[in-house]
């Protein structure tokens, strides 16, 4: 019996997403174009709860929709910059339940094109289950309540540099380094991967940040009537960091530079230099605003230790995997089709990675 199906099974997010699935006794089918690495990961986790699939699942999805009768698919499959709906649309026609963790800003937002057919076929259609917006949310729906008015949010994230990042998310950042980013509440003209700051941690060295487009520009400003808002992200290694800000400067001066195409060698380059990082990843969320007429700042920090970082971004799709298999009444709630905001508390997000190497802390002013 097939519960979840999850779409590059044997990648960076879809095999954790996996592992912590498969703890609560869930079947789950790993998809994958590469009958290789099908195979190792199968065997890696030598378990009766999962199998595989080898197929495109651009090309022929619907098919093994019918077969497999999956009643969840998780879609990790990116970059999500350039796609489009034909997998999420295969999942409503044959009554499928959608998740993905796609970052794309156009991709997450314009989702609810989708709702009317979702809606009347009882099924749920999420986008953007993953760090942003849904754990970002998450914490601004916590913290809230200690605010008379949130106004100003700064926040980002950052890998460790032993971390596989992955060619679909290296392609992602690529693709907007040096470009206008539309929207940013507040702020003058914002371009990726620019406007360089300084982050300070609790329990790691400080990094570099830059700008990056994500959906939480549109998403969070009308939601928690925000003022000004900035996401950012860093590498742990300045050298690669201002790397990257570089190549955006000559993309921004206009400069023809496709740099999604030279994202395979920019990456292999990248991993040159695990030997000066680590493996420690963090998010940082900088809340400022007013309470009893006194301006006051929370920052909320979230690390991910010894490589558990990337299960970070996977806790949505499993938290919603499982409201959608066993919470008939919350799952009722779900239906229809929309970006992945404040539909996850901070607790369950905690709670499920408690077994994990991930601290949380905060500062007060």
């Amino acid at each position: 019996m097939t519960n979840v199906m999850i779409l590059g099974g044997y990648g960076t997010f879809g095999r954790r997403i996996a592992e912590l699935l498969i703890r609560d006794h869930i079947n789950v089918v790993l998809v994958g174009r590469n009958p290789r690495k099908l195979k190792y990961i199968k065997e890696r986790f030598n378990s009766s709860y999962v199998e595989t699939l080898n197929i495109d699942a651009n090309i022929d999805l619907r098919t093994h929709l019918e077969n497999q009768r999956p009643k969840v698919l998780i879609n990790t499959i990116g970059p999500f910059q350039n796609a489009n709906y034909s997998i999420a649309e295969a999942c409503i026609d044959k009554n499928v339940h959608y998740i993905d963790l796609a970052d794309a800003r156009n991709y997450v937002n314009s989702i609810n094109i989708l709702d009317k057919k979702a809606t009347e076929n009882n099924v749920a259609v999420i986008s953007g289950a993953s760090t942003v917006p849904t754990l970002s949310s998450a914490v601004l729906e916590h913290f809230n309540p200690q605010f008379d008015q949130i106004d100003i949010l700064r926040f980002g994230i950052s890998p460790g540099q032993k971390i596989d990042r992955g060619l679909a998310t290296t392609k992602a950042i690529l693709s907007y380094v040096g470009t206008r980013l539309e929207g940013c509440a507040g702020h003058k003209t914002r371009y990726g991967w620019q406007d360089n700051y300084r982050q300070k941690y609790t329990k790691l060295p400080p990094r570099w940040m830059a700008n990056c487009d994500v959906p939480d520009l549109d998403l969070l400003p009308p939601k928690f009537g925000l003022k000004r808002i900035q996401f950012s992200a860093g590498m742990e290694i300045s050298l690669i960091h201002f790397g990257i800000w570089g190549l955006g400067w000559l993309r921004k001066i206009g400069l023809p530079l496709p740099l999604e195409k030279f994202a395979p060698t920019l990456l292999k380059l990248s991993k040159l230099f695990n030997f000066l990082g680590s493996d420690d990843g963090v998010m940082h969320m900088e809340m400022r605003g007013v309470k009893d007429g006194k301006h006051i700042s929370k920052t909320w920090f979230i690390y991910g230790f010894s490589g558990d970082g990337p299960y970070i971004p996977c806790a949505p799709a499993v938290i919603l995997t499982k409201i959608l298999l066993n919470d008939s009444n919350r799952a009722k709630t779900l239906i229809g089709a929309a970006p992945a905001l404040s539909i996850v508390t901070l607790n369950e997000y905690v709670n499920l990675l408690a077994h994990k190497q991930i601290e949380t802390d905060l500062i007060e002013t």
